[in-house]
């Protein structure tokens, strides 16, 4: 029996959404590797304002003297940018068509079961996104001043958050990292097919809650132990 042909459009459609899945999987995949990277800098406040200079400033002259002062860092900044590009696009455009399948294609509609953190991947990505702003301007480009300006980047991190509202606002944002975290890991996972199995699926579920849980612990250390007066 011959495999029925999907019309030009269709077909097209198909593609097109297939692509914008390997798009957030790719994009998904730089940002897990940066937030595991950025979560290992993080932690080195626990060896003392020396430690955490010293590598904030290893990261500007990295790549020195092929590139300039801070080269390194502008370059995988524009790298992260256009992957948040490409992640958000094709998140828009992958809700876009299911909304439009809902719509369209099913008279009655059926309770879909989805998880806490797959309903809050579109809201908690904005969340996520207008978090990273306010962070950048806080950390680094010392826009935001909150209890006072430091030169040094530990001293900036240690004065914003012993301040409570902004442990407050980095908790809730964690929280959000870690859910769309794991429903990311998960989705890619099927994306790539490496859930074809049901012992694939338990391997890979088991991997997204454990790259999610790793993360979170990882960026909540610092802010409550400087909150809580373990790190001065």
């Amino acid at each position: 029996m011959a495999t029925p042909t999907l019309p030009p459009r269709q077909l097209t459609a198909r593609r097109t959404t297939i692509a914008m899945k390997m798009a957030m999987a790719v994009s998904g995949a730089l940002f897990v590797f940066y937030v595991l990277l950025h979560m290992y800098g993080n932690l080195k406040l626990f060896g003392g304002q020396s430690a955490y200079d010293v590598y904030a400033e290893h990261l500007r002259t990295l790549g020195e003297p092929i590139l300039p002062y801070s080269g390194f860092l502008w370059l995988f900044r524009a790298l992260l940018v256009i992957a948040l590009l490409a992640h958000a696009y094709s998140a828009f455009y992958l809700w876009s068509r299911a909304q439009g399948a809902r719509t369209t294609r099913y008279a009655v509609k059926k309770a879909a079961v989805r998880t806490i953190s797959s309903r809050f991947m579109r809201w908690g990505g904005v969340a996520l996104l207008l978090f990273l702003v306010f962070h950048l301007l806080q950390f680094t480009t010392n826009t935001i001043q909150v209890n006072g300006s430091h030169d040094s980047p530990y001293q900036r991190v240690v004065a914003g958050f012993q301040v409570w509202w902004v442990v407050v606002v980095y908790v809730l944002a964690m929280i959000a990292l870690g859910m769309h975290l794991r429903h990311g890991v998960w989705s890619a996972s099927q994306t790539l097919g490496w859930t074809g199995t049901a012992r694939a699926r338990t391997y890979a579920n088991a991997v997204a809650v454990t790259i999610a849980a790793v993360v979170v612990t990882g960026f909540l250390l610092p802010p409550l132990s400087i909150l809580f007066g373990l790190i001065k």
